[in-house]
């Protein structure tokens, strides 16, 4: 048994490596704005816990780009996951950019910074969204349909972006920085730290109102953050923006789209169909 986990987790490591070859945008194409740690690729960590690679060190941050068969015009840049320490590449990144590209949607998986760079992960994604934006053409994308998807800490990230779009992070670096950083749509599958206001209400940083994009959201009542979906809901509810949001019982935290857990194998058919319009 311990061979065999070995294999999966070996395997894992080795698909990544071998994905992060094919096609890689650099976001930064000179100095990372904040950062003082030397350019330099991310490593995994020695956790494999759930055959998931886990990445930590993020100073050079990098869009890896999945493309699709078939695609339909739409765009999603993925934030995966792991409480701003580490990036859970596989669980909440390629695994869903081949979700992803099996709906006809091009995937830009982000290596946003950590460990503890929330400010930074913030200017990776202002910087990741225009520039997927200003290379519309070359990837047969609308620049119109260009969306988010994070998962926990990433969910929180990609609610961030959602309500920060327009705030001035960075410096501009290029002609890409004239596109507008505010995603389409988003998805928010078990987010986390949306609710650090007063008595477990929307985080303040989050500025919900009429222009914020159309939301799906999805958690469950046994995650210890599913407060933040539930508060997201009912800002967006407020503001009269498009939200539709799904609270399961059980299902808990950090599961992606792998089967076995019933929240995991739930929330995919919901947000294709949710998806779907973006497409056409």
């Amino acid at each position: 048994m311990k061979t065999i986990r070995l294999l999966v987790i070996v395997l894992a490591i080795g698909m990544h490596a071998f994905a992060q070859d094919k096609d890689i945008i650099h976001i930064w194409p000179g100095q990372v704005p904040g950062e003082t740690a030397p350019k330099q690729p991310a490593h995994p960590t020695p956790d494999t816990t759930r055959g998931v690679v886990r990445l930590t060190d993020v100073t050079d941050p990098v869009l890896q780009v999945f493309r699709p068969a078939k695609p339909n015009g739409a765009a999603v840049v993925v934030c995966p996951g792991g409480g701003y320490k580490i990036l859970a590449i596989n669980l909440e990144g390629d695994e869903i950019a081949q979700w992803l590209n099996s709906l006809g949607i091009t995937a830009f998986v982000l290596q946003y910074r950590v460990p503890d760079k929330e400010q930074g992960a913030l200017q990776d994604v202002q910087r990741a969204i225009r520039l997927v934006k200003s290379r519309a053409a070359t990837y047969g994308i609308n620049p119109d349909k260009v969306g988010v998807l994070g998962f926990s800490a990433g969910g929180s990230l990609s609610a961030r972006i959602s309500t920060l779009y327009d705030s001035n992070t960075y410096t501009k670096v290029d002609d890409a920085d004239k596109q507008s950083a505010k995603p389409a749509f988003s998805v928010l599958i078990y987010p986390a730290y949306l609710d650090k206001g007063e008595n477990r209400s929307l985080t303040p940083e989050l500025k919900v109102n009429a222009n914020t994009p159309p939301m799906f959201l999805f958690a469950t009542a046994d995650d210890p953050y599913g407060n933040s979906a539930l508060v997201m809901a009912g800002a967006l509810r407020d503001a009269k923006v498009p939200v539709e949001l799904h609270f399961l019982s059980q299902g808990g935290h950090g599961y992606g789209l792998r089967r076995g857990n019933g929240a995991a194998e739930t929330w995919p058919s919901l947000a294709a169909k949710w998806l779907a319009p973006y497409g056409r």
